[in-house]
């Protein structure tokens, strides 16, 4: 787990050193949850940004009919929880689930700050991983917006093919905004197995 943290990391801070590492790693908790448990429900105090380590989840919210909505989906290296909540240390209007049994580590904000005041270096690989973050958000919106389902749906599979393998129809259909059989008409156009 830590060495696949270190890793992550790395992509960023080239030069991070083993003495820094072991202290940054001093600031996460590992957390494991199996498939169809929550990491965070919607009303609970948001208390941890969540990297992925192992396995896949998803952060969604339900309207007042009960319809799922996924905003997001959490593989491995990647990070998720509810950032507006998150950063007010305030309450959770999302729910994260996980698809797979997972395995995560977590930080609290209040040693997210401490590492960035103390070590330059991770305040700057935040800052990339926001910026990223921030880029990802806003594609997902203008697609929303500009291009039809079956176009989202064509540039999900060609961006990240691994989901359709491993997450059900139905919750590529509730990301996408679509019913199941129009997913399903979608999957059948695009020749996918």
């Amino acid at each position: 787990m830590s060495l696949l943290l270190k890793n992550h990391i790395q992509e960023i801070i080239t030069d991070l050193s083993d003495e820094d590492f072991d202290y940054i790693l001093g600031h996460f908790v590992p957390i494991k949850r199996q498939k169809h448990q929550f990491v965070l429900q919607a009303g609970d105090e948001v208390k941890y940004s969540y990297w992925v380590v192992k396995g896949c989840v998803r952060s969604y919210v339900t309207d007042d009919a009960g319809k799922e909505h996924i905003l997001q989906f959490g593989m491995e290296n990647w990070w998720i929880s509810d950032y507006s909540a998150y950063y007010s240390k305030g309450i959770s209007d999302i729910y994260i689930s996980c698809i797979e049994d997972s395995e995560l580590l977590a930080i609290t904000v209040d040693n997210y700050d401490k590492l960035c005041r103390e070590l330059r270096s991770m305040e700057h690989f935040w800052a990339v991983k926001s910026k990223f973050g921030y880029v990802a958000l806003q594609k997902r919106i203008l697609s929303l917006l500009r291009n039809t389902a079956e176009e989202r749906y064509n540039q999900l599979l060609s961006q990240y093919p691994q989901l359709f393998q491993r997450v059900p129809k139905k919750m590529i259909a509730a990301y996408l905004g679509v019913s199941r059989e129009t997913l399903s008409r979608f999957h059948a156009r695009s020749g996918v197995m």
